[in-house]
């Protein structure tokens, strides 16, 4: 019994120093679009350069933060090495949900900070559309991602190898089933996610748009 339990331990402490290392690169990735969220949408800046510049970054660097959905498969594989009802249950579940919850929150924020902006800037009708167009985007790029294992800064280092084979590689009938799924996904936890996050926004007096419904009424 002492000797099982060494080794559930010894094996649990490899796992977490293993999981740590990706959880907090992926989740570093994750912050980067709710950085520049802020910097970009919450700030009044004029639209220069630097400005659409920073836009690009923050559009190809968004699909991480929801990304972390996907890692999911990895807590399949650690369950399988643990076997242990116990430990799964008080450590991996909850150490997942955490990180998980912490990525898509990143991605939730991130597109509320841009709604606002557009509402600042008398758009509040594109606010939907523009949600849609980043749920399509992102979920695009959780399959370059997840399938292809191309990384947002491709589209510098390898902006050629991105545009042909990553193209090609999405025009297929599984490739688009996936991506549809994705963003069949994305739009319901948004929503969901959304309607949270407003709502406690909301209860410290921070007046932020819900959607372009709302915006027109108000």
């Amino acid at each position: 019994m002492k000797t099982e339990l060494v080794e559930l331990l010894i094996k649990l402490v490899h796992i977490l120093r293993i999981n740590m290392r990706w959880m907090t690169w992926n989740l570093f990735l994750a912050f980067i679009p709710l950085a520049l969220s802020v910097w970009l949408f919450r700030r009044n800046r004029g639209r220069s350069w630097v400005w659409w510049l920073g836009f690009l970054v923050f559009y190809a660097f968004l699909p991480n933060a929801p990304y972390l959905l996907t890692d999911v498969i990895h807590l399949i594989d650690d369950i399988r090495t643990i076997q242990s009802v116990w430990v799964i249950t008080l450590v991996l579940i909850p150490l997942y949900i955490l990180v998980i919850f912490a990525g898509f929150e990143a991605y939730v924020v991130s597109l509320i900070n841009l709604g606002y902006y557009l509402h600042r800037i008398g758009k509040s009708q594109w606010i939907l559309w523009v949600e849609l167009i980043t749920h399509a985007l992102s979920a695009v790029g959780i399959y370059w991602g997840r399938f292809l294992r191309f990384n947002s800064w491709d589209f510098i280092t390898q902006p050629d190898t991105l545009l042909t084979i990553a193209v090609e590689e999405t025009l297929g009938k599984q490739p688009l089933v996936i991506i549809a799924i994705t963003f069949v996904i994305l739009i319901g936890l948004y929503a969901i996610m959304k309607r949270v996050t407003l709502g406690w926004v909301q209860q410290r007096n921070i007046p932020i748009p819900m959607n372009s419904q709302q915006t027109k009424n108000g």
